[in-house]
């Protein structure tokens, strides 16, 4: 069973960068899609971005791409979310999750789950 860490989370300015991290153990990680999720107050679950475990494809919210990059390192079982150009409406708890399908934008197909990292943007 995969556990899942993030790590990255903070308060920044509208406009900065930050790099948010999970950290992977208790599965094959290289093998898994990761994806990130972030969630606000009274809503949804939010696809932002996935990398696919069998070839590193990638695959983003429409809305944040060219901000938004996700990116691995399978030899530390690490997933990243670059984020820059922040805005105040990208506040919100990011959550890494995994799965065992090749891609999905629903968090109901994810398997394994951290726990979460806030992020707030202010403006």
């Amino acid at each position: 069973q995969a556990q899942l860490i993030e790590s990255g989370g903070g308060l920044v300015q509208a406009g900065e960068s930050l790099r948010l991290s999970c950290a992977a153990s208790g599965h094959s990680f290289s093998s898994l899609t990761m994806g990130w999720f972030r969630q606000t107050p009274g809503k949804d679950r939010e696809f932002v971005g996935s990398i696919s475990g069998k070839d590193g494809m990638t695959y983003y919210r429409d809305s944040l791409k060219g901000r938004f990059t996700v990116s691995r390192d399978n030899v530390y079982n690490t997933v990243y979310l670059q984020m820059s150009s922040l805005k105040p409406e990208d506040t919100a708890v990011y959550y890494c999750a995994a799965t065992s399908d090749y891609y999905s934008d629903n968090w109901r197909d994810y398997d394994y789950w951290g726990r979460g990292t806030q992020v707030t943007v202010s403006s």
